[in-house]
């Protein structure tokens, strides 16, 4: 599933079929019957470019789309959540995060073993200490759509509740672009032991992504400094 992963962020184009033929061709044997059900374990949706690991199979809310021709020019006009699959040396973890769009500042992340919707409403709910959005975006996942995650939101009149199209791979752009980052600037790097491993290390990185990474996007500033107004 590792040589899924990083084939996947490098290429996320590639489904199935390419994703095999790519590992036939780095000496794997393997057939494209396995890596389907590989990367439904791991949540690659195999037809949109976007790993999907909040699908929905069952009736929910479906909320409007709320960022056609919008232009994001302030912190707190929108942010975006997902959920990223987490390599361990013997099992994986989840990630969620929550970013603001304008400045790429985190707002809260959590980890988790299991994709049940209380680590995300915890994210939630610390991003909501830190400020408050003029529009939240999300997929149309079971743990966003859920009615859990969805009264935190409705808790606050003002925040506009928005969902991606389904089949849009680029609604939630500027999380991809951080989930790419982090995979390739920590992740990949390291080899996370244990899930308490993986939580200090992820946890020193997007710290480090926050305060300290000049992000080209921005003028070689920080997210912080973007965010917050000020350089630190």
């Amino acid at each position: 599933m590792d040589a899924i992963d990083v084939i996947y962020t490098k290429r996320p184009f590639y489904g199935v079929r390419k994703i095999t033929k790519q590992l036939q061709k780095d000496g794997e044997i393997v057939n494209h019957k396995r890596i389907h059900r590989l990367m439904r374990i791991l949540g690659i949706e195999a037809i949109y470019p976007k790993p999907n690991l909040s699908k929905n199979n069952f009736d929910h809310p479906v909320y409007p789309y709320l960022l056609k021709n919008r232009i994001i020019a302030a912190p707190n006009q929108v942010w975006g959540v997902d959920i990223t699959y987490i390599r361990l040396q013997k099992d994986w973890l989840y990630l969620v995060a929550i970013i603001d769009w304008h400045s790429r500042y985190i707002l809260s992340w959590e980890l988790s073993d299991t994709m049940s919707v209380g680590f995300c409403c915890e994210a939630l709910k610390k991003a909501l200490l830190v400020g408050l959005p003029e529009i939240h975006n999300s997929d149309q996942g079971v743990q966003f759509t859920a009615e859990e995650y969805l009264s935190i939101l409705k808790h606050y009149p003002t925040i506009g509740i928005s969902m991606d199209h389904k089949g849009r791979c680029f609604d939630n752009i500027f999380t991809e672009r951080l989930w790419r980052t982090v995979k390739y600037e920590e992740v990949y790097l390291k080899s996370y032991e244990s899930p308490r491993e993986a939580r200090q290390s992820l946890q020193n990185y997007l710290h480090f992504y926050n305060n300290e990474r000049l992000h080209q996007s921005l003028n070689y500033k920080t997210p912080s400094e973007i965010y917050f107004g000020k350089v630190k």
